[in-house]
């Protein structure tokens, strides 16, 4: 598998996760645990999007 497919993939499983993340705190009676699991799910969702751009060309890691 080529690095850009691999970095799709992975892209696509974070997103995947952080919508399960967003799910499982809609249902969470709990609002810690609900803010928590939205956190996680906002960050998971941040890195993914940046991990795309990365892999998009549209913006370049620290050196």
């Amino acid at each position: 598998m080529s690095q850009p497919e691999e970095s799709r993939g992975r892209v696509r499983q974070m997103r995947e996760k952080a919508r399960e993340l967003d799910e499982a705190a809609e249902r969470s009676s709990d609002p810690k645990e609900r803010r928590r699991l939205k956190d996680k799910a906002r960050r998971l969702s941040a890195q993914s999007d940046q991990e795309s751009a990365m892999a998009a060309g549209d913006i370049y890691p620290d050196r």
